[in-house]
């Protein structure tokens, strides 16, 4: 809802006209900006691979779960190998996200864009600063998620744990290509 209320905030001020003082004049007052196009880019790659990893994770979780019941069987050797650590990758790729999301933002201040400015930077630091809290949320989630992996939690609840991460932060990859198309065609 958040981000809902924040798109229509920021299409009423990308087409909102107020009459200029001077010349009695209806002007837009909506100037355009230089986003920092390339690492915004960077960080849409990092978040796309972070969905990829956490996807892995939930395969190898879900194939845990599959053999599971062969431990149980006498005789059966089901062996305990190690697997590859997909949730701390992808919360490692979120940091470096949340990482280039700082580097935008120095970038976009460098270019004299400030949040106190009128126009539509103050919405660049608001929509993507509201996205990077959202995904710090989602980092901590996957910490505990590789935390109860780690601890040998029984099976179904890692699955619970892992299931419920990946649809928070498929949303959350999904909500950045949202912003930052809106941003690119607003720009």
């Amino acid at each position: 809802m958040i981000f809902a209320m924040l798109t229509v905030v920021f299409c009423g001020r990308q087409t909102a006209f107020v009459l200029d003082a001077q010349t009695h004049r209806y002007v837009r007052m909506w100037v355009p900006v230089v986003l920092p196009v390339r690492i915004l880019l960077w960080n849409t790659l990092l978040l796309l691979c972070s969905s990829i990893t956490l996807e892995l994770a939930r395969r190898q979780v879900a194939q845990q779960m599959v053999l599971e019941p062969l431990r149980a069987i006498v005789g059966v050797d089901a062996e305990r190998r190690l697997h590859a650590p997909w949730l701390a990758f992808t919360a490692l790729l979120g940091i470096f996200f949340l990482f280039g999301q700082w580097l935008a933002w120095l970038e976009f201040r460098s270019h004299g864009y400030r949040a106190s400015t009128s126009g539509p930077s103050p919405f660049f630091y608001v929509l993507t600063g509201t996205h990077a809290l959202h995904l710090m949320v989602g980092i901590l989630v996957l910490i505990y998620a590789a935390v109860v992996s780690l601890f040998h939690q029984t099976i179904e609840h890692k699955r619970i744990v892992v299931e419920i991460t990946r649809w928070y932060w498929h949303f959350m990859s999904v909500l950045w290509l949202y912003v930052f198309a809106l941003l690119w065609f607003a720009k």
